[in-house]
């Protein structure tokens, strides 16, 4: 359903995106952020099934600040490589690629325009939905640096979605999001880090299919 177009950041960094386009026209723009597996069949499928939805979906290859066409896996080799790699990808460069997206999506006829990131993507998400200006919405699954950032105000009503035994992010950190931020939507599933992602061991359906249905209703709610 997707295809691979090229887009250009405020700096001038040109990158891919991964661009899927709805049946008929869009009930809105989305951006699709990636984890630190780069562009991977996965980020592309989440994309399609958005367009699916009826959304115009793009979704940037952060990875391409470094090097074009980086797709990884989820071995542990492959979590050691995508650490290093979102290491060297600062967050304001990554934001500026995000916000190139949601430009173009405006430009492509996008009334409404939301964010939804997951891992990296889901930290990206909440400083997205901080310091983009023109987001409607924006939505954060199991983004683990969230927590360092509540001294930010969202511009624009923000969803979370945290795994109950994520290793990597500890349900103190989650309670402190939800202290600080009263206001967003934020629900807990009986499930671990990346719970959202069919192709990893930690993959629960129920709670994906959950989070997936509260997406939704909560981009109905802000987006149409």
């Amino acid at each position: 359903m997707g295809h691979p177009i090229e887009l250009q950041a405020v700096d001038g960094h040109r990158f891919q995106a991964w661009r899927a386009d709805p049946p008929g026209k869009p009930k809105a723009g989305l951006v699709i952020v990636q984890e630190i597996f780069g562009l991977n069949e996965h980020v592309r499928k989440t994309a399609d099934s958005y367009g699916y939805d009826g959304y115009l979906a793009l979704a940037p290859a952060l990875f391409d600040r470094i090097k074009p066409g980086i797709e990884l896996g989820y071995s542990e080799d492959d979590v050691a490589k995508g650490r290093d790699l979102r290491a060297k990808v600062p967050a304001e460069k990554a934001l500026n690629d995000i916000a190139a997206c949601a430009l173009a999506l405006q430009r492509a006829g996008c009334v409404k325009v939301a964010v939804i990131g997951y891992c990296w993507g889901g930290t990206l998400a909440w400083l997205s939905a901080t310091r983009i200006t023109g987001l409607d919405a924006c939505v954060s699954y199991y983004g683990g640096a969230v927590v360092q950032h509540l001294n930010e105000t969202a511009r624009c009503p923000v969803l979370f979605h945290f795994g109950e035994t994520d290793a990597s992010i500890p349900m103190s950190d989650v309670e402190k999001v939800g202290r600080a931020l009263p206001d967003a939507d934020l629900f807990v599933y009986p499930a671990g880090h990346g719970f959202n992602c069919e192709m990893r061991g930690s993959y629960d359906k129920p709670s994906a299919d959950k989070a997936r249905e509260r997406t939704k209703e909560f981009l109905r709610r802000y987006c149409g």
